[in-house]
């Protein structure tokens, strides 16, 4: 059981949340969460409850709230975690398992000892910032707390934000942190180091206009709202754009959050300093923990068991812009400069004279200070995929089509060469870079891959990614490139790239292998190619991986154990994967005994508890939310019902569901190919839709 106080106060266990309702006794469990591990004065906790104008019956009233609440937590199964009466109040005993505002400030103390790695820290602090559930204690009615302690949380989260854009920006992800930024700057007007991280990124990707617009948006609005000028940073940033200058490498990010920080005083609404005394005597703050190494996370996509990436929505994050295409030649080879520890100071020399010659590009950054376009668009080398097990026969099939002498086809097209669907969590993506990877002598020119889809899962457009590719393919060799294009939406995402018109630089020979949860047969009508369609692994393929995840050692000792494993995750590749990623984080859990662990309810448990936006559930919320709210609905009530609504005919008392809708939900992998029947839900699947409506139905409830 997990406490939630990043977001509305509830209570959670896998994905099962209660979020409580507005009440006295929320009130004192929020406060007594604030300020875990410490003592916490009767007398704070009555305000906190009831407000500055106590009734003079509030201490014996608080002794009933916490009465319910140790009844709260005894109906809810809640263990190693007491409400302690000690002399002067009451104190609340809680750890990084079992409350995100701890598991959040931890993530943070590892990241500031990851400062010599920047990908490492970045990943650490995206982790932290995902614990981050909505407005900050929404369901609880007490001013002070929202007076004393709101705003120092979300000072606490705003470091982390401006951290991670730092850090973006160092690494050469400019249209990462754009994602970010635009939201920052939009929330939060008035915090110009947010304006300037932003107007730094455009301009770096090419986009003059819009970062001075930006900047003379920021600067309106700090005159007219509060009286001030721009910083001085931000004034020699723009004297720099409209001089069209280099600003030199990225990667002076600001110092790494630390975890002193969390005890700096925050600023409220109002603009003034909260102090940390916030009832007659200071808060005591939670014990620091020496800060540990990050152990090698288990949580990322790791395609060896065949699920796709799949990136989880940020609920802070807005989809960016489309990105305007960057002259040729302003744009900067594919490569992102190497981080530094610290970035220079953007100082403004004195003005020279400088010529532009007729028809050339300005304004633009130089390729020293240029944010890569192919790193904005997702596009880089195809990773290899270590301990790839499975789908023999599918990559022998893959390989031969990819291998084979380019089709021809009429002029005013690019043969397609392999379109792969499937589910979500079925393997698309470590298929075909396992492939890619196979075939490489085939394709001197080099191998991309192409993420079709942004970090907050919005779809890129096809103009983007020509743009992108453009320069990609222009840094790549001679002889025949292969592309994938990965985690497409729908064909008219992907047939504006396989045109004579497409990228410069994709002649005939380019190969290109689409992954997509729909089966686009609009894209194959019109484009020809080969269809891979992959479902879920066989009995023998799913224990093939749990050997090479687990080792034979360990898996062989329990052979019938390991393959009712592999029943109850259905032979699904995703939820394989972080099955046996949870395994191998507990070396000493027999497999029998993990059969009943993970029986008892398989859903809650395929989940990975340090990284909750890795779970199989997730996966399929991501999946019922791309699909058309009326199509989600029939998919719903599908699962639902018994198998025999997806039958012709269906029940006599429901009658049959259009078969329509059903081959609508096929070609979206939600329905598998039968038998029984022409079609059939997997049984994952079901019962995740079955939860959820259940959840839903509870999902508020008194204290």
């Amino acid at each position: 059981m997990r406490f939630q106080l990043l977001g509305p106060l509830a209570l959670a266990d896998g994905p099962d949340t209660v979020v409580l309702q507005p009440s006295k006794p929320a009130n004192l469990l929020a406060a007594l969460l604030l300020n875990a591990n410490s003592t916490v004065s009767a007398g704070y906790l009555q305000r906190a409850v009831w407000g500055e104008e106590q009734p003079a019956t509030a201490k014996a009233a608080l002794q009933t709230c916490v009465l319910r609440l140790r009844r709260l937590f005894a109906k809810h199964g809640v263990t190693g975690t007491s409400i302690e009466a000690v002399p002067g109040g009451y104190r609340i005993v809680a750890g990084p398992p079992t409350l995100d505002l701890l598991a959040f400030r931890d993530q943070v103390r590892r990241a500031t000892a990851m400062d010599r790695d920047p990908e490492a820290e970045l990943y650490t602090l995206r982790d932290a910032l995902s614990l981050w559930q909505g407005a900050l204690l929404a369901n609880v009615r007490s001013a002070v707390l929202h007076r004393d302690e709101v705003p120092r949380l979300a000072e606490e989260r705003l470091r982390v934000v401006e951290r991670v854009c730092d850090l973006l920006l160092g690494l050469g992800r400019c249209g990462e942190a754009l994602v970010d930024l635009w939201t920052a700057t939009r929330v939060y007007p008035g915090h110009e180091r947010f304006h300037e991280q932003l107007i730094e990124a455009l301009y770096r990707c090419g986009r003059q206009s819009q970062a001075l617009a930006e900047y003379r948006r920021v600067k309106d609005f700090l005159r007219e709202e509060l009286g001030v000028d721009p910083s001085p940073s931000l004034r020699r940033l723009e004297l720099s754009i409209l001089r069209g200058e280099d600003l030199g490498p990225m990667g002076q990010a600001a110092p790494a959050v630390s975890a002193s920080a969390q005890a700096a005083p925050a600023v409220s609404a109002s603009g003034a300093v909260v102090p940390r005394v916030v009832r007659g005597e200071t808060v005591p703050q939670p014990d620091a923990e020496t800060p540990e190494p990050a152990p090698a996370s288990a949580s990322g996509p790791d395609p060896a068991s065949g699920p796709d990436p799949a990136p989880g929505p940020d609920p802070d994050t807005i989809p960016t812009p489309a990105t305007a295409p960057v002259p040729t030649s302003a744009r900067a080879p594919v490569t992102a400069p190497a981080p530094t520890s610290a970035r220079a100071p953007v100082t403004a020399p004195a003005p020279t004279p400088v010529t532009v010659p007729p028809g050339a590009a300005t304004g633009a950054p130089s390729a020293a200070g240029a944010c890569a376009p192919p790193a904005d668009a997702g596009i880089g080398p195809v990773p290899g995929v270590p301990h790839f097990t499975g789908r023999a026969a599918e990559a022998e099939a893959m390989a031969a089509r990819l291998t084979a002498p380019p089709p021809t086809g009429p002029a005013d097209h690019r043969a397609l060469s392999v379109v792969v669907s499937g589910a979500p969590g079925i393997g698309k993506s470590a298929l075909a870079q396992h492939v890619a990877r196979q075939v490489g002598d085939a394709f001197p020119a080099g191998r991309l891959l192409v993420r079709m889809t942004r970090a907050d899962g919005e779809p890129r457009t096809a103009g983007e990614v020509a743009a992108a590719l453009a320069d990609a393919l222009g840094a790549t060799g001679e002889g025949r490139a292969l592309l994938i294009l990965d985690d497409v939406v729908d064909a008219d995402q992907v047939r504006p790239l396989l045109t004579p018109g497409g990228p410069p630089g994709t002649g005939p020979g380019l190969a290109v292998v689409v992954t997509s949860r729909m089966g686009l047969g609009g894209l194959i009508a019109t484009h020809g190619g080969w269809v891979q369609r992959l479902t879920a692994f066989t009995e023998a393929e799913s224990y093939g991986l749990l050997l090479a995840a687990l080792g034979a050692e360990r898996v062989e000792a329990e052979p019938e154990a390991a393959h009712r494993l592999t029943a109850v995750c259905g032979h699904f590749p995703a939820a394989l994967r972080i099955l046996t990623a949870r395994l191998l984080t507990r070396p000493g859990l027999r497999l029998a005994d993990a059969v009943d662990w993970l029986g008892d309810d398989p859903l809650a448990r395929l989940t990975l508890t340090d990284s909750p936006g890795h779970s199989v559930t997730g996966l399929f919320d991501r999946a019922l939310d791309r699909l058309d709210p009326r199509l989600a609905q029939a998919f719903t009530h599908l699962a639902q019902g018994p198998p025999e609504l997806l039958a012709d005919g269906g029940p006599e008392h429901e009658g049959p569901v259009p078969e329509a809708v059903r081959e609508q939900l096929a070609d979206a992998g939600l329905l598998e190919d039968g038998p029984p029947g022409p079609y059939r839900i997997h049984g994952l699947l079901r019962a995740h839709v079955r939860r959820t409506a259940r959840i839903r139905d509870r999902r508020t409830e008194k204290v």
